[in-house]
């Protein structure tokens, strides 16, 4: 087959979707939550502000 042939399209010739539905890559991974990480997905800001340390104000 010949380059000129229609059957034969390199990849310059195709077309790519990059549409805002076309997605390359999550956002985020499943290593990179909680759950990845081993850890319980419940809030624990009120015991981080109690716990803080006395320098913090």
């Amino acid at each position: 087959m010949s380059t000129s042939d229609p059957e034969v399209r390199g990849d310059d010739d195709r077309t790519v979707d990059l549409s805002d539905e076309f997605m390359v890559l999550p956002e985020q991974t499943s290593d990179d939550t909680d759950r990845g990480w081993g850890e319980t997905s419940t809030a624990n800001d009120d015991w981080l502000l109690a716990e803080r340390p006395p320098h913090w104000g």
